[in-house]
């Protein structure tokens, strides 16, 4: 069947997997990428398919209302993915209100203009709601995240993206807009912004410079690779059940303490030096307000009705990671210097 979906966020870290996959993998499909190019967002990301011709690129903020109107009635997308959001829980500490903004009324903007374009008709319809397992709060040290798990957000992205997540429901209740919402652990893999733990370290460990690890270092994270939660994402936009949510993990906990020495060790064997010479780096430093102590997901649910699984493990995983960063040092340079940012100027201006 001949498709036409928004990709919201299209150039970033996740979206940008996604996008990649749905239009190499669903020729039949029409792509439509819209992503306002922030600093997290990369047109390099997508060379190898900008010219395919079921992909466009759609340059706007969902937060513009005339402008998200305009494509939705130009384009009449049946399909909405919507991974668009503000992420960094550092950043959402500074600046909260850039988080609500485009987390929480970019979110209504573009359920109003889905609903309103279709008015009722939705037949073969699907709004798509990408979230993160840090709505759930923090965990024990025992227990696992379920999708009935209560809301309990302690940081401004994650009430943010709780609230996200709030409205799609009501829109769903209210006015039938038909919805499915995935709620997924720490992504990590390649093209990913080096603010977040995994691409940072690589970089700094490549220019020898201080690896900064909040407080004791025991903080647990559950680690998804992102092509994983890009097949996950494929599985729930085709057969997941309307209205439900599926928590994406990768089974794979893991305290930063321990992530970061095994990241340092494997730079050790990759760039030829003594075996701990880069865990002389880490640098414990203030812990971050409000820092959650563990999460954990039950991706059970996924598995048993979908059938999905992570296809490696975390040490493969981060080995594939390492690897593609190392291979591809002009990006990294690029966006660590902010030139990146010419990328779509001199393609598409």
């Amino acid at each position: 069947m001949k498709k036409s979906i928004l990709v919201t966020g299209g150039a970033g870290f996740i979206g940008s997997h996604v996008v990649r996959r749905f239009v190499n993998k669903y020729p039949e499909y029409s792509i439509f990428n819209l992503d306002a190019l922030t600093y997290a967002g990369n047109m390099e990301n997508l060379k190898d398919i900008e010219h395919k011709e079921n992909y466009t690129f759609l340059h706007g903020d969902i937060t513009d209302e005339v402008f998200v109107n305009s494509i939705f009635e130009k384009y009449r997308f049946d399909s909405i993915i919507h991974l668009a959001a503000e992420s960094h829980v550092d950043r959402s500490i500074t600046d909260p209100l850039a988080f609500a903004k485009t987390n929480i009324l970019g979110t209504m903007i573009l359920l109003n203009a889905f609903k309103e374009l279709w008015k009722g008709n939705w037949e073969e319809k699907l709004f798509y709601h990408i979230s993160t397992d840090e709505v759930y709060g923090s965990l024990g040290e025992n227990g696992l995240f379920e999708e009935t798990t209560p809301y309990d957000p302690n940081s401004p992205y994650s009430a943010s993206k709780a609230s996200s997540d709030h409205f799609v429901r009501a829109y769903g209740e209210t006015y039938g807009l038909p919805f499915v919402i995935t709620n997924c652990s720490n992504n990590y893999g390649q093209n990913q912004f080096p603010e977040k733990l995994i691409p940072l370290f690589i970089h700094n460990i490549i220019n020898n410079k201080p690896l900064p690890v909040y407080g004791d270092g025991n903080y647990t994270r559950d680690w998804l690779y992102v092509i994983d939660h890009a097949i996950a994402i494929d599985l729930v936009f085709h057969q997941g059940i309307l209205t439900d949510t599926y928590n994406i993990g990768g089974f794979n906990e893991w305290k930063n303490i321990d992530l970061v020495k095994l990241l340092c060790q494997q730079m050790d064997e990759k760039l030829g030096r003594a075996i701990g010479s880069s865990s002389q780096l880490i640098a414990y430093v203030k812990d971050r307000p409000g820092h959650d102590l563990r999460y954990a997901i039950d991706a059970s649910k996924i598995n048993k009705e979908l059938g999905w699984n992570p296809t490696v493990t975390f040490e493969e995983g981060l080995s594939k990671t390492i690897d593609w960063y190392l291979g591809n040092k002009e990006w990294l340079a690029n966006v660590t210097s902010g030139n990146y940012q010419n990328y779509y100027k001199e393609q598409y201006q």
